[in-house]
């Protein structure tokens, strides 16, 4: 059964079992990422988690869709590996936001939109796919009986008529297995603070840091994802907008112990994939961060088995790598759209974002 009501932004709010498990589309680019924070950095999970569902509800009902929030991957990637403290990703979080606060609210995110050209916006999106599925091998390739075992109830589920309810049935068994590991943590209300896991701390590592991640939030997150709104919901969303909205996003969640997070086209294809069509998910999937955040601790995110996620991740990768080549048709266009997706995966999104603006200005020249 479907519950619904009008939104002002000309869009159904639903609340049924297909926007649930959309909504859970999005939370497995998410769940790997929190896993490693809890086991490398000082972050506070619960805080973490509350910074994802309040803005999930906040965008998700501002844009009237199942728009996506995800971790900031270049500065989070930093952290899990040791580069960057927790009050030095805090830092360069604030940082972010600001930057991405000011080009969004002057409109410069569209103008640079309108200069890149689509294939390589499209090479962007291809980019984030082969990253996703590079990942998605990752975590399988941990525990290979698993993995198999979870793309075989997935198969199963679609060859039936039910695939976007695999993602319910997939997480259910993962945290059944997690509770099962380490038993049902006591619920606790986290504490109310400023900077609950390290006062901001600026340094060279964290602006570098923050360089590398406005090049990837620009290209993936705003100019990106504002084209697959077009794509995957008929809806024209600004890439300006989807800056702003980040920007507020850094500047409000991280004082209070959330991480860096932005828009993505990985996670608004997960929603898609598994059949969000309303902001009903993201409301769904606020709520369901929330109530995490009262029993999640470390132990319980790292009992999750990480190779079921990564067989959702495939799903999530193939949805994106569709949208990336469906439009495009002639020759010189798929080659930049498939020259953009490899040096993305190669070398970094932010990087192919740029040397693919530059290549495509210089054919056009040439025509």
């Amino acid at each position: 059964m479907a519950y619904s009501v009008m939104s002002e932004r000309h869009s159904d709010l639903e609340f049924s079992m297909s926007e649930l498990t959309g909504a859970l589309g999005d939370s497995v680019t998410v769940l790997p990422l929190l896993v490693a924070l809890a086991v490398t950095t000082s972050v506070s999970i619960p805080h973490v988690l509350i910074g994802f569902g309040v803005f999930q509800i906040v965008w998700g009902l501002y844009y009237g869709m199942p728009m996506s929030i995800e971790p900031m991957k270049a500065l989070i990637g930093l952290a899990i590996v040791g580069t960057l403290s927790y009050p030095e990703l805090a830092a360069a979080g604030l940082l972010a936001g600001v930057v991405l606060l000011v080009v969004g609210r002057f409109g410069l995110v569209g103008r640079l939109e309108r200069a890149v050209g689509e294939p390589v916006i499209r090479g962007v999106q291809l980019a984030v796919a082969l990253l996703l599925l590079e990942a998605a091998i990752g975590l399988s390739v941990e525990n290979v009986s698993v993995a198999a075992g979870g793309l075989a109830i997935v198969a199963v589920l679609a060859l039936v008529g039910y695939r976007h309810s695999s993602v319910l049935v997939v997480l259910g068994l993962g945290a059944a297995a997690a509770v099962a590991t380490v038993g049902m943590p006591t619920p606790r209300v986290p504490e109310a603070a400023i900077f609950p896991a390290g006062v901001p701390s600026m340094s060279p590592a964290a602006l570098e840091g923050t360089v590398a991640q406005l090049g990837m939030t620009i290209g993936n997150a705003a100019i990106a994802t504002a084209l697959l709104c077009g794509d995957l919901y008929d809806r024209n969303v600004s890439a300006d907008s989807l800056s702003t909205s980040m920007g507020v996003t850094c500047l409000a969640a991280v004082p209070f112990g959330a991480i860096p997070m932005c828009h993505g086209s990985g996670g608004l294809a997960g929603k898609f994939a598994f059949g969000a069509r309303t902001a009903g998910a993201n409301v769904l999937l606020g709520i369901g961060y929330l109530a995490l955040a009262l029993v999640a601790t470390g132990a319980l995110l790292t009992a999750f088995p990480m190779a079921l996620l990564g067989v959702l991740l495939v799903v999530v990768a193939l949805e994106l790598g569709q949208a990336a080549f469906a439009p495009i048709t002639d020759g010189r266009s798929l080659a930049v759209v498939a020259s953009v997706g490899v040096v993305g995966l190669a070398v970094n999104v932010g990087v192919a974002f740029v040397l693919g603006a530059v290549a495509f200005w210089a054919l056009s020249r040439r025509t």
